[in-house]
């Protein structure tokens, strides 16, 4: 009797084993319903088919698309290119300058300005910036802004040519990063931006030049006042994304936090991809 006792004993220790070994080496099998949790993994840079778009962005365009175009019409600056600037500058309309006194393009103060004006810091404790009444009215100040000797002849070129416009930008001094002009063509790419634009006859542009150029001569006595009182060049600081990156060590690399990158580039998730140019800096 003592004997069959001890022999049901062994067996069920063994049982006890044996169950216990099953849970730890079989990730299906569940320990009283306690959850599995799986390591977290950071997301890391892939090369997708097509390049991503930030739904701020896309609003951005659909919002102020009617008043690139507008502008184009009258002037012969792609539409493209506007908005590609609007959006560069104004961090897709969520700068301060462009949330509070609808300057969507960082036009400064000048002594002939009779509107509204706010004071940020920029190159100078407390600069003068325009204040607008309505983001079309910057729109049109930063086509006046452009009527000036120094890019005079960006006009000579099509209003369709946006690569044209980009490169021609960064050659008169517009922006100082040397990648400026890359960005420009990246973001109208990406977004589809050419779209906007339209072409023109031979007439209609030799029409339009001859208007566009006379008032550049209009404005040459404006320019006694130095461009880089009037508007800096853009300084624009870029990170492009390597292998590896993720957006919460390219926010750490700049000093920023993940939110703040996110919010300056209109991202909605902290998904990037290779090639994908970051702002780290306005």
């Amino acid at each position: 009797m003592k004997r069959y006792v001890y022999a049901l004993l062994v067996v069920f220790s063994l049982a006890s084993c044996l169950s216990k070994q099953d849970v730890l080496q079989n990730p299906r099998v569940a320990k009283r319903g306690q959850p599995i949790h799986q390591p977290h993994k950071p997301q890391q840079a892939s090369t997708p088919a097509k390049q991503a778009t930030s739904l701020s962005g896309l609003t951005y365009i659909e919002q102020y698309k009617d008043s690139a175009i507008a502008e184009m019409e009258q002037y012969g600056i792609p539409a493209s290119i506007k908005l590609a600037q609007a959006l560069l500058e104004s961090g897709n309309g969520n700068s301060t300058l462009a949330r509070e006194a609808n300057n969507h393009f960082g036009i400064k103060c000048t002594p002939e300005w009779k509107g509204g004006t706010t004071y940020h810091d920029d190159d100078r404790r407390n600069d003068c910036f325009r204040v607008y009444k309505r983001v079309e009215d910057s729109f049109h100040d930063h086509s006046q802004f452009l009527l000036r000797k120094r890019y005079a002849a960006l006009f000579e070129l099509d209003k369709d040519d946006y690569k044209g416009w980009a490169r021609g930008l960064k050659a008169a001094g517009y922006a100082t990063n040397p990648k400026y002009a890359d960005l420009l063509i990246s973001l109208i790419d990406r977004y589809q931006l050419y779209r906007y634009d339209r072409p023109e006859t031979r007439d209609e542009k030799t029409h339009r030049e001859a208007i566009v150029q006379t008032e550049i001569v209009e404005n040459k006595t404006q320019e006694e006042t130095p461009v880089v009182e009037t508007k800096a060049p853009v300084r624009i600081d870029i990170h492009e994304v390597k292998q590896g990156d993720t957006l919460a060590a390219i926010a750490r690399k700049y000093g920023m936090g993940t939110a703040e990158l996110m919010d300056l580039n209109g991202l909605k998730t902290e998904s990037v991809f290779i090639g994908q140019l970051i702002l780290v800096s306005q």
